[in-house]
């Protein structure tokens, strides 16, 4: 670094200690960006180029940004997987001897950015860790922003893959032995946009991660913590704190408690069945509009918002839990004066614990602490309301929540009503709060004042009648007196100058003002900025007692939330049971119902349990409302069992371990599957984690591959979920496969339904009904001349499919179906050579060529435009006897 410039070395230095992020070097009002860092963010942001010398023979690329203005210049590059060092002045340039002091205060990631407006209000931010040893993951979940802090274990890539899916983290850390399969690193390092990286292994160590969470949390031990279960979970945990300490700078005390859980805990909802429910966001749009969430959130703050939204993600699996919820929701329900008033006051509170995050940080601003104390100041009332409510939630609510009068109080003593945006420019301080700073403030805008009554008291009593108070740059404030009044001047004037024809002096009194007077503007915004400080630490150190306000508040603005949802939209409180069973009466979708025009959608029953209903085969033609009433029966059961009442007449939910939902599919190019592949993988991971207590959507298995490929496999899913012994769970299968309902009567607890459908002529109505009972037609053409294809191909559909009516396989399989009988049972039958494959549905393997040759000509000489319909059917029943052996 030879011929460098001072500046431009310690810059050097600086960016070598942090390579892999782009610095912001604090010169004056700008933070610059030099060398590769300028040319990098002249062209991300758009910015200028230029150059400054450094020393070198060329000059270096250089660009910059106001210091005011950088929080938005830098979430844009976080926003984009850059990581921000920001190197600023730590000394006064005006006291600084050579070359301002700078240091690196903070690093900004995509996970642990809290600058205002970066975050979306609604959402938590998250940096996750994985921890991989021993066959286990351990994982870790932090978002500074609010201090949430989890920790958990997995033992499959699956379960790893959804429950970061849950969290949707912004930035991942991993360790070096985890092995990323190229499938799982594309879908968190791709779909979901997550910056990914590998800190050095000692963040993950065990003695580093024990030592690391110990002091954090001052416990004893992890035990103390509830770690003692979590091995890897612990190492992932002390590898976040690690680095958020290094990122932050600072010992990151929002984060108070950790919460270490297992999946048992919750409803396991998989990352593919999360996107066909559209939980939180549609699959196409990417939007919260249209989801679930959109649904249920009238929420009117954002720590309700993002409680919520876990809500929705996390539904519960405890009986008592559930049943508690709905209480309190079912209370707020019928209470309806109450339940607005206390909406009312939810809707003033400010996000108190982003709020808090910010102050514990050190980065709230004055407008900060008068948004916390509007907060703050509706908590009473909120508190006074729940404690006339009688259920158990609510009171327990009520308890735990601290009105924090004693922090309120300190910020309505302290600081202005309308203070300014940044600590720096004054104007902070409430006047009466300190004595200093109202002498001060008087002294910027009196000072002149002062001065004129001192000098009329002195001319009065001394009888000087041209005594003058005067200023100079080296003397300050003085009296100027003539030579001809020098014998009146008093003795306890102290004089500072003589002139030829004057003597100035001074006096006590003249000195205190002028020390008072002189510097006050700067003595007061630096007296002022000191006072906000201590006044922001005093309310930061009262972390634990905010945050856990904060989390009641949120908590009833959830249940406050989902009960005027529940009287807006009509919706019933389901009874909980846990054996297991589901009744559903007039059941509707949620999120459809919504975006129809009320009162036209068409209400559905559902029946399950783990006996004579345990599947139910559905079949009827394309958009006639399959797909939509499977998913209202698994998202009327995800709401239930998260505490909400359901968009239903009556409902008994039987308490679900799993959801699963295999709903359309689609190429995944980037991994190399197919259509059929993705199909496949899909169900392969339903059939070996789905349990008896398991809700299973089916829609369309083997519709990917021929037909009867297709049909084989469905056949084969269908009984191997029936089977008690091997599954036996819930569940909905929709299908085109008419000969699937087939099974019923041979396979136990298989019942057919189907879509009612009106025929006018050539077209069909959806009646949008489900009946009991299977269809035997797909009404395809009628649906694709719905569509708009074009009369030529409908007209030779119809032609060719009266071509290949002769060919339906569906005769065959009733004969399969009712020559097994109940002895169906995948364990028992053995795998087909591929040869045979098709042997099941393919009546010339077990006919002779003769015969069928025979039959073709004479199917081949019939002329079928010609014949009446009971020509037709005289015609085929001879053929089929002639087929069965019998005489023509």
């Amino acid at each position: 670094m030879a011929g460098l410039s001072p500046m431009m070395t310690h810059y050097l230095e600086t960016k070598k200690a942090y390579p892999d992020c782009i610095l912001f070097y604090r010169l004056g009002d700008f933070y610059e960006m030099f060398f590769e860092d300028a040319l990098c963010v002249s062209k991300e942001l758009e910015l200028t180029l230029t150059g400054k010398d450094c020393g070198l023979l060329e000059r270096a690329p250089m660009c910059g940004v106001p210091f005011h203005a950088a929080d938005a210049y830098i979430s844009r590059l976080v926003k984009r997987g850059y990581k921000v060092a920001i190197a600023e002045q730590v000394e006064d340039p005006k006291l600084a001897k050579g070359l301002v002091k700078r240091e690196v205060i903070k690093v900004v990631t995509p996970g642990t950015i809290t600058a205002e407006g970066a975050l979306e209000e609604g959402k938590n931010n998250f940096l996750a860790a994985v921890f991989y040893a021993a066959g286990r993951f351990g994982i870790c979940a932090a978002d500074i922003s609010t201090g949430d802090f989890f920790v958990t274990e997995v033992e499959t890539i699956k379960g790893l893959t959804d429950e970061l899916n849950q969290y949707n983290p912004s930035e991942l850390l991993l360790n070096h032995a985890f092995d990323m399969s190229g499938a799982v690193q594309e879908n968190l390092g791709g779909a979901s946009n997550v910056s990914v990286s590998y800190p050095e292994d000692f963040y993950f160590s065990d003695e580093n991660s024990a030592r690391i969470l110990k002091e954090h949390f001052h416990a004893a031990s992890l035990e103390a913590l509830g770690l003692k279960d979590y091995p890897e979970g612990s190492c992932a945990a002390g590898a976040v704190m690690q680095y958020l300490y290094e990122t932050q700078k600072h010992s990151c005390t929002l984060i108070t408690a950790l919460r270490p859980y297992s999946s048992g805990e919750f409803l396991i909802i998989d990352s593919s069945s999360r996107r066909n429910l559209e939980l939180v966001e549609t699959m196409r749009e990417k939007e919260k509009h249209g989801s679930l969430l959109w649904v249920l959130d009238r929420t009117k703050t954002a720590m309700g918002a993002r409680l919520l939204r876990s809500f929705v993600e996390q539904p519960l699996v405890k009986k008592d839990r559930i049943t508690a919820r709905q209480e309190a929701v079912g209370e707020l329900k019928e209470r309806y004066i109450d339940r607005e008033e206390l909406r009312e006051y939810l809707n003033p509170i400010y996000d108190m614990e982003r709020l808090m995050g910010r102050i514990s940080s050190g980065s709230a601003t004055p407008r900060d602490l008068i948004a916390f104390r509007s907060s703050l100041e509706m908590l009473p009332p909120v508190r006074s309301l729940l404690t006339g409510f009688s259920s158990a939630r609510l009171q327990y609510l009520a308890e735990r929540m601290d009105t924090l009068e004693d922090i309120c109080g300190l910020i309505a003593q302290s600081v202005q009503d309308e203070p300014p945006i940044t600590v720096r420019e004054g104007n902070i301080i409430r006047d009466g709060y300190n004595e200093r700073v109202d002498t001060l403030r008087r002294a910027s805008t009196e000072g002149k004042s002062w001065l004129a009554e001192l000098e009329a008291r002195e001319r009065e009593k001394t009888g000087i009648k041209n005594l003058r108070i005067k200023f100079n740059k080296v003397f300050g404030y003085y009296f100027e007196v003539t030579n001809s009044f020098l014998s009146q001047v008093p003795d306890y004037f102290i004089r500072k100058q003589t002139l030829t024809n004057a003597e100035r002096f001074t006096s006590e009194e003249l000195q205190k003002l002028e020390e008072t007077i002189l510097g006050a503007e700067d003595k007061l915004l630096s007296l002022e900025y000191e006072l906000f400080t201590e006044i922001r630490s005093s309310v930061a150190k009262e972390v634990e007692r905010i945050q856990e306000s904060a989390r009641m508040v949120a908590e009833t603005d959830v249940l406050a939330s989902l009960a005027d949802v529940a009287e807006r939209y009509g919706y019933v409180r389901p009874q909980i049971n846990e054996k297991g069973s589901l009744f559903i009466r007039g059941g509707r979708h949620p999120v459809v119902e919504r975006m129809m025009d009320s009162g036209r959608f068409v209400a559905n029953d559902t029946l399950l349990d783990g006996r004579e209903n345990r599947i139910s085969i559905i079949t009827g033609p394309n958009m006639a409302g399959k797909s939509t009433y499977m998913r209202q029966t698994a998202l009327i059961v995800l709401m239930a069992q998260m505490g909400s009442f359901v968009p239903a007449e009556e409902a008994d939910i039987g308490i679900c371990d799993r959801i699963f939902t295999r709903v359309g599919a689609s190429d995944d190019l980037a991994s190399g599957q197919s259509t059929f592949m993705v199909e496949m993988t899909e169900v392969a991971n339903i059939l070996r984690n789905a349990t008896k207590n398991s809700l299973v959507i089916l829609d369309e298995i083997g519709r990917g591959t021929s037909t009867f490929d297709g049909l084989s496999i469905a056949w084969a899913v269908v009984e191997h979920i029936a089977n008690p012994r091997i599954l036996g769970a819930k569940t909905l299968f929709a299908t085109h496969y008419h000969e699937l309902t087939e099974l019923e009567g041979t396979v136990p607890g298989v019942n057919n339904y189907c879509i009612a459908v009106k025929e006018q002529g050539e077209d069909i109505v959806f009646l949008r009904k489900i009946v009991r009972g299977g269809a035997d037609r797909s009404y395809g053409i009628q649906v694709a001349r719905l569509a708009g294809v074009p009369q030529p191909v409908i007209d030779r559909a119809k032609e060719i499919a009266a071509e290949l009516s002769g060919a339906d396989i569906a005769t065959r399989a009733a004969e399969i179906a009712a020559a097994r009988g109940t002895k169906s049972t995948v364990q028992t039958r053995p795998e087909p050579e591929d040869e045979n494959q098709l042997s099941l549905f393919d009546f010339r393997k077990n006919s002779g060529e003769t015969q069928e040759s025979s039959l073709s000509a004479e199917l081949l000489k019939l002329e079928l435009s010609a014949m009446t319909p009971i020509e037709a059917l005289n015609t085929l029943y001879r053929l089929q006897e002639s087929a069965r052996g019998g005489k023509s």
